[in-house]
């Protein structure tokens, strides 16, 4: 499975030539495909805030939508990869992008939140497109031209989070929230054209079962962990449901890596991710996943908030959408320069910068967000550490991982980072309708909860330099960006 150098343009990206005839083509369709899919991530941040009104529904309820969203993509991104090796990269691409305009659609004719969340959970799928283009990339790229072909896919994960938050909230300003789902299934069908007459197969070469109850049980494991996350302050935390669901995911996880152990074709290859180095920067990637979706999440509806409340500024969802645009554009372009600092310290010293910036991002938006101007300026901070830290992260993965085993190890880190987005989700969500204020009849996040989610964003970054300060500095089978390549063309 080839499918984790998306965050992680190389040094040979920074220098790569212009792509000729077809080739440019093959790339620009795949980066195409890469946006669409990337603006599922943040398509209804803005939206949460008026969807309880809308659709009569509790916000814990509505976050969901983000939630599912999340779930199915962390599951779809390691299992489609493997489909991807056993039966063509190009047909699991296009799987992924009609499961992209099928739950775009389904969401465009909705009238109930469940059909919502269904129809999200189908956009979560098309969060595979990404990996699988980047696995194209390097089987049908020269090995000269891979390295900007890897770059500029990577960049879509930033471009599509910054322009999804502003044109979310601009269209759902102007008109019924439902064309920003229209929108979104015309883009998919643009993109899976676009690939059928562009992308050519990349053929098979992992022949194999397909590790159906590995899936299952990776599904089971995150929707018993994320749903008493989610609903555990409507239940109780000491209820027996919340404390069930938190043992069954504890107790599933344990069976998934005992079963995946001894699976001849994992789903995912626990055994190669055993290592010290392996092991602590997945856990590294789990809380930088979480702080950087603590910020999507929790900025947004600050912002959002009444002046009454005492901190919000009332801003409409087009300016909330535009607090992001700054930090998402920055994460698009600070790859190059965490490639350069991984190339002179290497990714250990990148992935605590990064970290580091993270923190002190939020450290500052604890004590400095009475204007708007400075909500904007801390989230871009954070945005920029979190561009540093992803982009290390898979280099620290192949310096410490056999060559046999990088795209094993990388699926898992994918994975991990997943959850960590999960995580942030269910958390936030949780703590803002726990921690509330009233207000002319309206029930609203109170000023302590969102400090608390400023504070367990920063902790959560200062939590991820010290598990990386434990990360033993390898030699590595081969330089970061070399075994990138050979990793992507798997």
């Amino acid at each position: 499975m080839a499918f984790d150098q998306v965050n992680a343009p190389t040094t040979a990206a920074l220098a790569a030539p212009a792509f000729p005839g077809r080739t440019r083509w093959l790339v620009v369709v795949l980066a195409f495909a890469g946006l669409g899919s990337s603006l599922v991530q943040s398509l209804v941040i803005p939206l949460l805030p008026i969807l309880p009104a809308k659709l009569n529904a509790t916000s814990s309820a509505v976050s969901w939508m983000v939630t599912a969203t999340l779930i199915a993509g962390a599951i779809a991104t390691p299992l489609f990869g493997r489909l991807g090796d056993q039966f063509g990269k190009r047909r699991m691409l296009l799987v992924a992008l009609a499961a992209l305009v099928a739950g775009s659609a389904l969401c465009g004719v909705s009238t109930s939140l469940p059909v919502l969340i269904a129809g999200r959970a189908l956009q979560g799928v098309a969060m595979a497109a990404i990996p699988l283009g980047i696995s194209i990339i390097g089987t049908e790229l020269p090995r000269d031209r891979r390295g900007g072909g890897i770059a500029l896919i990577s960049a879509t994960l930033g471009v599509g989070g910054a322009v999804g938050l502003p044109l979310s909230g601009l269209i759902a300003e102007q008109w019924d929230f439902h064309v920003l789902f229209w929108l979104c299934a015309v883009v998919a069908l643009l993109a899976l054209t676009a690939v059928w007459f562009v992308v050519p197969e990349s053929g098979t070469g992992s022949p194999g079962r397909v590790d159906v109850p590995g899936a299952v049980l990776l599904a089971v494991v995150l929707t018993a962990l994320l749903l008493p996350l989610a609903q555990g302050n409507k239940w109780g935390w000491t209820n027996p449901l919340t404390l069930g669901l938190l043992g069954l995911a504890v107790l599933g996880a344990l069976v998934f890596v005992r079963y995946e152990l001894n699976h001849r074709d994992p789903l995912v290859n626990v055994r190669a991710s055993r290592s010290r180095p392996v092991l602590l920067t997945n856990l590294a990637s789990v809380l930088v996943g979480f702080a950087m979706f603590t910020g999507f999440l929790v900025t947004v509806s600050f912002v959002q908030a009444p002046v009454a409340t005492g901190y919000g500024f009332g801003a409409s969802l087009v300016a909330a959408g535009m607090t992001q645009l700054p930090g998402g554009l920055l994460m698009a372009v600070m790859s190059p320069v965490s490639a350069r600092l991984t190339a002179a310290r290497g990714p250990k010293t990148s992935l605590i910068a990064g970290a580091a910036v993270i923190a002190s991002g939020y450290l500052l938006l604890e004590v400095a967000h009475g204007q708007l101007w400075q909500v904007m300026i801390c989230s871009t901070i954070t945005s920029g550490g979190v561009a540093l830290a992803y982009a290390a992260m898979p280099s620290l993965i192949l310096d410490a991982t056999p060559a046999r085993d990088a795209a094993a190890a990388n699926g898992l880190n994918t994975l991990s980072r997943s959850i960590g987005t999960s995580l942030a989700s269910a958390i936030s969500s949780s703590l803002l309708a726990t921690f509330t204020i009233s207000l002319g009849g309206q029930v609203l996040p109170s000023a302590a909860a969102f400090n608390l989610m400023f504070v367990l964003g920063a902790l959560a970054a200062l939590l991820a330099i010290l598990v990386i300060a434990f990360v033993p500095v390898t030699t590595g089978r081969a330089p970061a960006g070399e075994a990138a390549l050979d990793t992507a063309s798997a």
